[in-house]
């Protein structure tokens, strides 16, 4: 029986790794989130982020938090605009590409070029595909592949990682 069990668990990590999108393959095992070349980096000290951010939102961007489902204004956005990082202002997603995934989340079905990196997480066992902000190395949140058309892909971002700039209005400088 336990044989069984375990040939069970066993099965569905190795379709869970095949299911995972092709971003989660080609990143790196260990480490930080694949680089873009495209965006330079900025990099702070970890107390140099904790003078700049809220608590809630250092916790989730540089110690890869998560806040509670539900508790983030950002998932019931529906205005034109730019989501920026929180941490960097970095735009990552155009709000054409949210919609309401039901989570509790901000989800997206595609982020703006050169915005992420990605990695592994086996936080909770089974992989998952986490992406970090390209120019912080802020943790936003994951993707997973029940999105929908065109890419089937679900970036379930933490509200807190983010900010919301409606169209029309001057994006941020990019934090230095």
């Amino acid at each position: 029986m336990k044989r069984r069990l375990w040939l069970g668990r066993l099965s569905g990590l190795l379709a869970a790794a095949i299911a995972a999108p092709a971003a989660a393959r080609t990143a790196p095992a260990k480490g930080g989130a694949a680089p873009s070349a495209a965006v330079p980096k900025l990099v702070k000290t970890a107390a140099q982020w904790q003078a700049l951010l809220p608590a809630d939102s250092f916790r989730v961007l540089f110690e890869e938090g998560t806040e509670r489902a539900g508790s983030s204004p950002l998932d019931r956005e529906k205005r034109p605009g730019t989501f920026v990082c929180a941490a960097c202002f970095l735009p990552v997603f155009d709000s054409a590409t949210k919609f309401d995934s039901g989570t509790g989340w901000p989800s997206f079905f595609d982020h703006l070029p050169g915005a992420f990196g990605t990695k592994r997480d086996f936080k909770l066992v089974l992989p998952r595909t986490e992406y970090h902000c390209s120019r912080c190395g802020g943790h936003h949140g994951h993707v997973f592949n029940d999105g929908p058309k065109p890419t089937g892909l679900r970036y379930c971002n933490n509200g807190v990682a983010l900010r919301f700039v409606p169209r029309g209005e001057p994006l941020p400088a990019l934090r230095t």
